[in-house]
This record gives structure tokens, C-alpha cells and sequence, in this order.
């Protein structure tokens, strides 16, 4: 048996799949059983109001710091995060001078390349 998380407009579903070998038939199927769906994804922080500038992970890793909260100032060039990629730490900077209007992520959150950490109101 080889267990599977499917996903299935939009629902997550844990099966198990029984391998036959080549020419031998199914068992006759039983009555199915309730699919039990997988774990949700943890939820979201709320990302609060949306700056006009948006600062994005260059790629994909992990957050393993987050150096503003909203209202702070920041210059060109200051760090935003850290985030850890290939066992290598990269400083997020600032793209401009402006205020923190929101941040999207927390420490320990995965990001993929283009997800956004931060926005700033220029």
C-alpha cells in the first residue's frame, strides 16, 4: 500500500493505494469509505493595509527573521528580512525610503520566489 495526499477542487484527501501486480485482477470493491481530508493550511497572517511598493522573496526559503513591524521607517537599502536559502542567509533590503504598511510573513514561514514579505508606502 502506498499512502497519497490528492487534492481535488480544492479539497485534500489522504488515500491509500493498494499495487497490483501485472495481469492479476481488483478485488471486488467494497462500500467506500468517507474520504478524510488532509490538514488545512495553517492560515495566513492578515496582511493589513496594502502599501504601494512591495517588497518580494528574490527566492525561495526560509524566514528566519523579520527586522520591522508596521509604521516603522526605513531607508533604501535597510533590511527587511533574512531569509535562508541553500544554507545561506540573504538580507531582504529596502527598495526605497518609506513607512512599513504591512508584513506578510513571520519567522519560520517557507516563501517561494515572488512571495511578498513586506509593503511599503513610499
Amino acid at each position: 500500500m502506498k499512502r497519497y495526499n490528492i487534492t481535488v477542487n480544492g479539497t485534500a484527501y489522504d488515500v491509500s493505494v493498494e499495487e497490483l501486480e501485472a495481469g492479476a485482477e481488483a478485488p471486488a470493491a467494497a462500500a467506500p469509505a468517507a474520504p478524510k481530508p488532509a490538514k488545512p493550511a495553517a492560515p495566513k497572517a492578515p496582511a493589513g493595509a496594502q502599501g504601494g511598493v512591495k517588497v518580494e522573496a528574490p527566492m525561495p526559503g526560509t524566514v528566519v527573521d523579520v527586522k520591522v513591524k508596521v509604521g516603522d521607517k526605513v531607508k533604501n537599502g535597510d533590511d527587511i528580512a533574512i531569509v535562508e536559502a541553500m544554507k545561506m542567509e540573504n538580507a531582504i533590503p529596502a527598495p526605497c525610503d518609506g513607512t512599513i504598511a504591512s508584513v506578510n510573513v513571520a519567522k519560520g514561514d517557507s516563501v517561494n520566489t515572488g512571495t511578498v514579505i513586506v509593503t511599503i508606502n513610499a
